[in-house]
């Protein structure tokens, strides 16, 4: 069984409440909901810190947990839903479903969710990547890039553009080196996302402001599938402006 969690904090620096956006007669929650519910998945519950958004949830026919408000990360959020879920012993797959991307498309979630289809060779953790195809993708900070080994396991995951290009100027890197960007989509074993939540910041973690650091310097493999479909994360008001005008409202 495949359960698909989705974290929602009400508090937002930029964007106070922005699980409840309103984005053309749906909330944004609702919204991400509604994508997810199109994939594989047998079960997709929110995890909330909010009973407005708790409420909210139940209201359109969805199912939510309410957990404690002041958890470090997501996946500490996650694996506390997990418990009040009964911790079920049927589920062998958690994916991890950004609660601020309404557009997710059910593909992406199944890409990752399939890697965990036959146990013996499913990963501990897997995640999306997709093909850098701009300049301004490429050297952006807040687009994280990442380095695969040829199996297909992340390196390493970094703000900067990974590899560097010796004797090349930075215009010139994009036409001489397939770059990849990480998105935000994970999946889990349950017992390795128990695991997870034990590890203290690391080094990496710290320097980058990237959570996934601290599992691989723990010595976790990180598998990532990869998708020709884009992200829409909603973090500012400009954000949500540019969601409106590409539903047409």
């Amino acid at each position: 069984m495949v359960l698909g969690l989705i974290p929602a904090r009400f508090a937002s620096t930029r964007l106070p409440g922005k699980p409840l956006v309103d984005l053309g007669g749906q909330s944004m929650i609702q919204r991400v909901v509604r994508q997810a519910q199109q994939a594989n998945l047998a079960r997709v519950v929110v995890a909330t810190d909010d009973e407005r958004i708790l409420r909210h949830v139940e209201d359109f026919g969805g199912e939510a947990v309410l957990t404690h408000p002041d958890h470090p990360s997501g996946t500490d959020r996650l694996w506390e839903a997990f418990q009040q879920l009964g911790s079920p012993a049927d589920v062998h797959c958690i994916v991890n479903i950004q609660g601020d991307e309404p557009f997710i498309h059910p593909a992406q979630i199944n890409a990752l969710a399939d890697l965990f289809a036959d146990a013996a060779t499913a990963p501990a953790i897997a995640t999306l990547v997709k093909p850098v195809v701009s300049e301004e993708e490429l050297f952006s900070p807040h687009l994280p890039k990442v380095v695969l080994s040829q199996q297909g396991h992340a390196l390493y995951f970094s703000r900067h553009p990974l590899p560097y290009q010796r004797g090349r100027e930075p215009a010139e890197w994009l036409a001489h080196h397939r770059y990849l960007r990480h998105l935000g989509l994970y999946a889990y074993q349950p017992q390795v996302l128990a695991q997870l939540t034990r590890l203290p910041v690391s080094p990496l973690e710290a320097a980058e402001s990237l959570e996934q650091l601290r599992w691989l310097e723990a010595g976790f493999q990180i598998r990532c599938a990869e998708t020709e479909l884009d992200a829409f994360g909603i973090d500012t008001p400009e954000d949500v402006a540019r969601a409106r005008a590409r539903l047409g409202v």
